[in-house]
């Protein structure tokens, strides 16, 4: 495990996304998909691997790995897989200076960064916020790209727990951030959607999910506990989704356009193909719409909506 001194004290400059969620939310494939669309647009783009665990990524112009890697860790100070990866994130804290020189000679190119799945990282351990941090203030404009695998919204409990969590990373990584329900092709393999798509994309009144949830009389005795998890949330009214199926190049072309605007790409950078011009304008789109798609397109016909919902109880 070797430690880079110093480089140059130039700033960095650039726009890009910090790709985070737990594990096998599909952070690496969004990647690679994205990666792909970006270089077919015509956007100078990179891949960076923040993840000790994983194996390497194909094409990743910069990976954590070659700083140290999380089975040396495991093997060297006795460490589990756990243990391991925060003691990575901690040692790249304190060794920016092998992540920036780097990325120097990345100036300019729009940045990947594909971040471990260990939720931990993102509600409460210090580190990768803080690298996140350090990185804007070297010149680069990152937006955090939540992936939550969609098949929670199937289960009302989980998907409470989902609300909670990204609430919680929202408020933990202080990013401009957008929440991705992925996988939606795949949304309903393990159960039926209780209301329509665009009640989990929107997060609307939650009062009713938790009405569905506590007709359970396991869950019964809990309904007070989730009622104030539930206004928690409304409180703070920041957590909504954006649908993504990699299978959907639509989707991932709003998502792109989506970033674009929150990180401020759409203001800053220049000599813009017109391509990319052209994702920015589209990025405008009513997520209705696009929540309306995925619903025809991945979701059986059956799904009652929320004012069906609310007739019955």
């Amino acid at each position: 495990m070797e430690a880079s001194s110093g480089g140059e004290k130039q700033p960095l400059l650039g726009f890009g996304q910090a790709v985070i969620g737990p594990p096998g939310s599909g952070k690496t494939t969004y990647v690679r998909a994205m990666h792909a669309l970006l270089t077919s647009m015509g956007r100078p783009v990179s891949i960076i691997n923040l993840d000790p665990a994983g194996e390497d990524e194909p094409g990743a112009a910069v990976t954590l790995r070659e700083l140290l890697a999380l089975s040396e860790v495991m093997s060297e100070l006795h460490l589990g897989p756990n243990g391991a990866l925060l003691y990575c994130m901690e040692y790249l804290q304190g060794n920016l200076d092998w992540l920036r020189d780097r990325l120097i000679s990345l100036r300019g190119t729009y940045l990947l960064f594909d971040c471990p799945g260990q939720v931990e990282l993102y509600t409460h351990h210090p580190a990768l916020p803080s690298i996140l941090r350090q990185l804007q203030a070297w010149g680069l404009r990152l937006c955090a790209v939540h992936l939550v695998d969609s098949h929670y919204c199937t289960d009302p409990a989980k998907f409470i727990s989902v609300l909670c969590t990204s609430l919680s990373t929202m408020l933990h990584v202080e990013l401009p951030h957008i929440n991705i329900l992925s996988k939606m092709d795949l949304i309903e393999q393990y159960g039926r959607l209780a209301f329509n798509i665009d009640f989990y994309t929107d997060v609307m009144d939650l009062s009713y999910l938790v009405e569905h949830l506590t007709s359970d009389p396991f869950f019964r005795r809990h309904k007070r506990l989730h009622e104030k998890l539930a206004e928690v949330i409304e409180d703070y009214g920041l957590v909504s989704f954006m649908p993504l199926s990699i299978k959907d190049e639509q989707s991932l072309r709003r998502v792109m356009a989506a970033v674009d605007k929150a990180c401020g790409f759409c203001f800053g950078e220049e000599n813009r193909s017109l391509g990319s011009l052209t994702s920015v304008a589209v990025g405008a789109d009513f997520h209705f719409a696009s929540a309306l798609a995925f619903q025809e397109k991945f979701v059986q016909k059956e799904t009652r909506t929320v004012e069906e919902e609310t007739l019955q109880l």
